[in-house]
C-alpha cells in the first residue's frame, strides 16, 4: 500500500478574469481581512490542480477549470509551496458567485491597476503574473511508478 503524503506545505490559488480583464478577488474574514485571490491549502490525496478548483468552489460558488499554470512560488517563512492557476468558468458565466460567509465577507472583480485595500504584495505579484499572459502547463500527474530489475 502506498503510503500517504502530508501536503501542509503546499497551495493553491485560482486567478479567475472577467472578459473586462477584471480579476476577482476574495476579502478574508480573518486574520488582516485582506483581499486575496481565491485558493488555501492541498488536502490529502487531491491534486494541487484540483484544490485550485474546490478552494474557488468553495471560497466563490463558481465552478471553474484550471487552464494553466501562471506562477510557482516558494515563501521561505512559511515553508510553502504555492502554485497559481488560470481559471475559467465551466458554464462561462460568472452566474452563482457569492461569498462564503465564513472565511469570505466579499468577492468581486477589480482592474489590475486599482486594487483593494489591503492587499499584500505577494498577492500583486501573483495578479501581475496570472495577467502577463505567460503561462505554463498544468502540472502532469505521475502514475504509480513502475520497478525494472
Amino acid at each position: 500500500m502506498a503510503e500517504k503524503l502530508d501536503k501542509r506545505g503546499l497551495a493553491a490559488n485560482a486567478a479567475i478574469f472577467d472578459e473586462a480583464g477584471r480579476i476577482l478577488l476574495v476579502k478574508h474574514t480573518y486574520d488582516r481581512k485582506n483581499w486575496e485571490l481565491p485558493g488555501g491549502m492541498a488536502e490529502l490525496d487531491e491534486s494541487i490542480v484540483e484544490t485550485a478548483v474546490r478552494e474557488a468552489s468553495e471560497e466563490t460558488g463558481l465552478q471553474v477549470t484550471a487552464e494553466h499554470t501562471t506562477g510557482i512560488y516558494y515563501m521561505l517563512e512559511l515553508d510553502l509551496l504555492v502554485l497559481v492557476f488560470l481559471c475559467h468558468t465551466t458554464n462561462g458565466t460568472f452566474e452563482g458567485l457569492r461569498p462564503d460567509n465564513d472565511e469570505i465577507s466579499a468577492c468581486a472583480f477589480w482592474p489590475p491597476d486599482a486594487l483593494p485595500r489591503p492587499i499584500s504584495d505577494f498577492t500583486i505579484r501573483r495578479i501581475n503574473d496570472a495577467a502577463s499572459g505567460i503561462y505554463l502547463p498544468l502540472p502532469g500527474e505521475v502514475p504509480p511508478r513502475q520497478w525494472f530489475y
